[in-house]
């Protein structure tokens, strides 16, 4: 049975057999979901833990779900599934204190060697003003790319500012006028970043989160390797969370 917004719309909370029905239809996503921000994690992180965090942030979706907005059910559950899992990262201290001055330390390296030289800085020359070796450096980046600006970054830090935040994020018609401000001046000057972005970054970029396509698929359609398409994604983050930084959308 395929379970459409019709029936999401009519769903009584209390009909167990029809959420059961909507997660078992829901999960395939949950899973794609996790394994695209697991490409980024080392493999000491459980992948099946984050699924059933997943399953939770579905679950969440399904219970909150406001049949009066005019919004499909599928994009406020990816945003929960999504923000759940990330949440879990955030607050197993994931990436550590020290990695986290480590990217903020790599963003403002980025750009000060970019207003320097006039062009994108290479990885030695990153490497070297960050006094690290390569391997090192392409660590950092690729812990940069897990998860692009978070609720934090963006202000928001107390639960019920988040959950205003992102009912605004997906219903267009939400009442919360400072957040929707937010979010177009948000929108607005990350596409004017990306289409700034060099030609194959900017490429990644579309096809990674408009087509939601995998690293492996995008490598196909690039002849690339999976890693070569992992590298562009997190210069590509890396720079636009700097320039998003830079223009004051991003608290310090």
């Amino acid at each position: 049975m395929s379970v459409n917004d019709t029936q999401l719309k009519t769903l009584d909370k209390d009909d167990h057999l029809l959420r059961n029905e909507i997660i078992a239809e829901y999960l395939p996503y949950v899973n794609r979901i996790v394994n695209r921000i697991a490409t980024h994690l080392p493999p000491t992180v459980e992948v099946g833990d984050l699924i059933n965090v997943g399953i939770i942030g579905l679950i969440q979706a399904i219970e909150r779900y406001d049949p009066s907005r005019d919004n499909k059910f599928m994009t406020y559950a990816v945003f929960r599934i999504k923000g759940a899992v990330l949440s879990e990262l955030r607050s197993r201290d994931f990436l550590g204190r020290t990695t986290r001055k480590k990217i903020r330390a790599l963003e403002k390296a980025c750009l000060k060697l970019e207003q320097q030289l006039g062009r994108e800085a290479s990885d030695d020359e990153v490497a070297e003003e960050m006094e690290m070796d390569l391997d090192q450096l392409y660590q950092v980046k690729r812990m940069s790319s897990i998860s692009f600006v978070s609720f934090e970054e963006l202000g928001y830090t107390a639960r019920d500012e988040k959950e205003g935040f992102l009912n605004s994020l997906v219903n267009s018609d939400g009442d919360d006028a400072l957040s929707l401000t937010t979010i177009k001046e948000v929108k607005s000057t990350l596409a004017r970043h990306i289409e700034q972005l060099p030609e194959k970054e900017r490429l990644v970029v579309s096809m990674y989160y408009n087509d939601e396509m995998t690293m492996k698929e995008i490598g196909m359609v690039l002849e690339i390797t999976e890693s070569r398409v992992s590298q562009i994604h997190s210069q590509a983050v890396l720079r636009l969370r700097g320039k998003l930084r830079k223009d004051g959308l991003l608290s310090e």
